[in-house]
């Protein structure tokens, strides 16, 4: 571990600095934060020692830092930790989670105006993008109010993250194959995609995701609110729906009758026929007839109906400029491929409000995925409202700068030192009913997760704060009721997240006590939503190793009870309790895969569950880890498994191998819309395409060394999810961005088998499939997501001079691109445009929606 201080003079001589040897004062402090200029960067991701980064403080300000030890410190957010060491006078410590300080020892030289201070320090892994840094570093003394510095408080990373231009910054190793991004380099990704010949009648009757079949008829259907939706009494809350969207879409309302009133003209007809043998016999299936004077949709069931009427709308425009639209009279058979078609959404690392919740549900019921799965707990937040247990929210929905976390969490995930920075909040009990009430209208299950026992500091810290206040009013019995640690478990670990106490206590009985209310209160919302909830997720991942090796409770617990003899039986034994509890209240159990299994490739043994369902959500697929086969080894083991592919159903990670691109990437180093359209569920070996360095895999046995088990029990297989975790995911713009048009092409996959799936995949077939599906995006769905407040992410253009001439593409075919030769004045791209008009930037457009910008010299 190597840090380096260097200061820099620049305007001031220090030798005036001995004057403001005291404390500074608030004002002071506030003055130095406000003008100094703090900047992060990266030095080398590919360096003998590893990756080096960089801290530069730049003083504008008329304050000095005085020489030796001072009572003031420094703190910032880096994800990537860096272990404790002092150089050149000033101290380093990493706190917990992202959190470290910097502190003056008595060698600091001070930092008198209009000086810089460097220093250079090795985080724990590479850093090749700009949000692999946080926002939101402060300052502090005993007394004062912590500041942040100014220019580290926006979302605009470029104001206090050095620029990524060089190779030895864009690359994660000396190993890494992934080219990045250029113009050139994408235009040429979407040369194969401009190649396809698409016809224009293909995308107009391209619904998504792809039905079982579309066939045309001759005639046409005139659509307007002269039409009336006659409906069967069981779909009156489809019929509501289906007119609601029509009245928005048309301006004008449409009537409504049910099937036991007669009515003349026009007609939309919902109804159920359970028994219909020309239906597909899957649950959620439906019959679409467009004919002349009537639309008839028909489903297996409600949630069969409700998707009939969707594939209906997605042939409507998304915005009308005369009073009625012209359909083709045509037939749709249509069913799902899977019965779980499922988006995680984790609002536990950063709270982006109910709103965008429920736009999600929304665009989910329009692309007929069917389970919301809530990461409600971490770490970083606790995001519901449980009565009785107020302290999970007032101290575990908020993170600010509070060392003893008696009214709040510790600042994480650049949220800085104040309630009023980003990611904070919660649900109410009222705001998830809702929540629930709003995804049942739309046929969309809400699984909860209360990720435990590892991920679990917001709860802890938030049992802490109760117990401390319940011992001072001397209630000593009610304090511990719930507690979830024991004050004398010394147990030492640091986990994936560099947390050093975030594990539940698994041999505390009020721990037990804590899940059981949970799960009471989670019975409840669902019964006040008119709803009953079957699957409680227990998340299990990741739990720190050496958690509870030095806990009393365990202690006892191993030397007293027969059937544990060591810290390794702890895990399945309490994944056994909590089992148990679910199973006492008729809940189904889930988890994610490690939570559910002894080491890498053992799962715990099934018969020790007596729950009807045991739900694993399979994920770390990293190929050459070789536990890529763990979504087969769980369901051969009698588990139900839903696909949650980290390589290519992890929303969280880059659209593209760029430094301006959000998101973290360790599964890969980008995961774009194509990728997750061309991801084969039921091939799952198939998938193996690169290492994470980027190196093709042409055999992935021979890449692991040992043969692959085939999947036996393909029936325990539910279906797919697509997973978003927001830790560099701060406010509601950046989590559409990074969840659409993403979410599009994972509703392609979990509904639609395509014809080129198999284990050797025909890449021509794909292409040409997916091109349809692009310009359907481009020229469809993009805009009606657009009228739904939704900004999805555009990629930028590809580019490159031919001949002295620019030429353009994007990735999704139909946008517009738009040039600048000065990053201010944009025009749409019109041929010519001269290479002596070098260096020009350019972006992708649609509407209101702009990409980021990209250079082409």
């Amino acid at each position: 571990m190597i840090v380096r201080t260097v200061l820099l003079l620049s305007v001031a001589l220090f030798a005036s600095v001995g004057s403001l040897a005291q404390p500074l004062s608030d004002a002071q402090l506030k003055a130095f934060a406000a003008q100094t200029e703090w900047r992060f960067a990266v030095v080398s991701n590919i360096g003998e020692d590893g990756p080096e980064a960089r801290i530069r403080l730049h003083n504008r300000s008329d304050v000095a830092l005085p020489e030796g030890t001072g009572d003031w410190r420094l703190y910032f957010h880096s994800v990537r930790r860096v272990s404790d060491t002092t150089v050149s006078g000033l101290h380093l410590t990493h706190v917990q989670g992202d959190l470290h300080r910097v502190a003056p020892t008595e060698d600091f030289p001070g930092l008198a105006p209009g000086e810089s201070l460097e220093l250079f320090y090795e985080p724990s892994s590479a850093m090749a993008a700009y949000t692999d840094f946080m926002p939101r570093a402060f300052i502090h003394r005993p007394g004062s109010e912590p500041v942040v510095f100014a220019n580290t408080d926006t979302e605009d990373m470029s104001r206090f993250v050095d620029v990524f231009d060089r190779e030895a910054q864009q690359r994660r190793s000396a190993q890494d194959q992934v080219p990045i991004a250029t113009a050139e380099r994408r235009y040429e990704r979407n040369r194969a995609i401009h190649s396809q010949r698409v016809s224009d009648q293909a995308v107009r009757q391209r619904i998504i995701p792809k039905p079982l079949s579309l066939e045309t008829h001759w005639g046409s259907a005139t659509l307007s609110p002269d039409w009336t939706i006659h409906y069967a009494g069981r779909l009156s809350s489809e019929a509501d729906y289906l007119a609601e969207q029509l009245s928005t879409l048309f301006d004008a309302e449409f009537p409504r009758a049910a099937d036991h009133e007669s009515v003349s003209g026009p007609r939309i007809s919902l109804r159920v026929a359970s028994e219909d043998t020309d239906l597909p016999e899957q649950a959620e299936s439906y019959r679409l007839e467009i004919d002349d004077d009537q639309i008839r949709i028909t489903g297996r069931d409600n949630a069969g109906a409700f998707y009939g009427l969707q594939s209906l709308l997605k042939l409507l425009p998304a915005t009308m400029d005369s009073d009625s639209v012209t359909l083709p009279n045509l037939t749709v058979l249509d069913a799902p491929r899977a019965g779980w078609r499922g988006m995680h959404y984790d609002m536990g690392r950063n709270f982006h409000g109910q709103a965008v919740t429920l736009r999600l549900i929304e665009q989910m019921g329009r692309y007929k995925l069917n389970k919301l799965h809530l990461h409600l707990t971490e770490d970083e937040g606790w995001r519901l409202e449980i009565p009785g247990l107020p302290e999970l929210t007032e101290v575990g929905g908020e993170r600010c700068f509070d060392p003893e976390e008696t009214d709040c969490l510790l600042t994480q995930l650049g949220t800085g030192p104040h309630k009023s920075g980003s990611g904070n909040g919660y649900y109410t009990r009222d705001d998830f009913i809702e929540i629930l009430e709003y995804a049942a209208a739309r046929h969309i299950e809400v699984i909860p997760e209360i990720d435990m026992p590892g991920h679990a500091r917001a709860a802890i810290k938030s049992m802490d704060a109760r117990y401390r206040r319940l011992m001072a009013t001397e209630q000593p019995e009610a304090a511990r009721q719930y507690l979830l640690s024991h004050p004398e478990d010394t147990s030492d670990y640091m986990t994936v997240q560099n947390y050093t106490d975030n594990s539940i206590d698994v041999c505390l009985d009020s721990s037990y006590a804590f899940v059981d209310k949970v799960m009471y209160e989670l019975q409840q919302m669902y019964r006040d939503a008119g709803l009953k909830l079957n699957i409680f997720h227990m998340g299990g991942d990741e739990v720190g190793k050496g958690s509870w090796t030095a806990s009393p409770a365990c202690r006892d617990l191993i030397a007293e009870r027969e059937g544990i003899a060591g810290v390794a039986d702890l895990k399945p034994y309490f994944v056994s309790r909590v089992a148990a509890l679910a199973k006492k209240r008729g809940l189904a159990l889930a988890g994610w895969e490690d939570g559910l299994m002894y080491d890498a490739n053992n799962p715990f043994n099934r018969s020790q569950f007596d729950n009807d369902r045991v739900i694993a959500n399979a994920w770390d697929n990293i190929w050459e880890w070789g536990v890529a086969d763990r979504a087969y080894r769980l369901a051969n083991a009698g588990y139900e498994v839903v696909l949650s592919h980290g390589t290519h159903l992890y929303f969280d990670h880059p659209y593209e191998a760029h430094p301006e691109e959000r998101g973290y990437y360790w599964a890969t180093r980008y995961t774009d819309t194509r990728k997750v359209f061309g991801y084969m569920p039921e091939h799952l070996y198939a998938n193996a395409d690169t290492t994470r360095n980027g190196a093709p895999i042409d055999n992935l046995e021979a890449l692991v060394g040992r043969a692959l088990p085939p999947l036996k029990q393909p029936d325990n297989i539910l279906g797919i999810q697509g997973q978003v975790w927001t830790e560099t995911i701060r406010t509601p713009e950046q989590l559409e961005r990074m969840v659409y048009p993403r979410l599009l092409a994972l509703a392609e996959r979990a509904w639609h088998r395509a014809e080129w799936e198999g284990d050797s995949s025909s890449a021509e077939a794909r292409a040409r499939e997916f091109a349809v599906f692009a310009r359907t995006l481009a020229e469809r769905e993009l805009p009606r997501l657009a009228e739904a407040g939704v900004q999805a992410y555009l990629a930028p253009p590809g580019a490159r001079w031919e001949n002295g001439q620019l030429q353009v593409n994007t990735a999704l075919p139909g946008l517009t691109v738009e040039v600048s030769t000065n990053s201010l004045d944009w025009q749409a791209f019109q041929a010519p445009v001269s290479a002596e008009q070098a260096p020009v930037m350019l972006r992708t457009r649609l509407d209101n929606n702009a990409s980021r910008s990209t250079r082409l010299d």
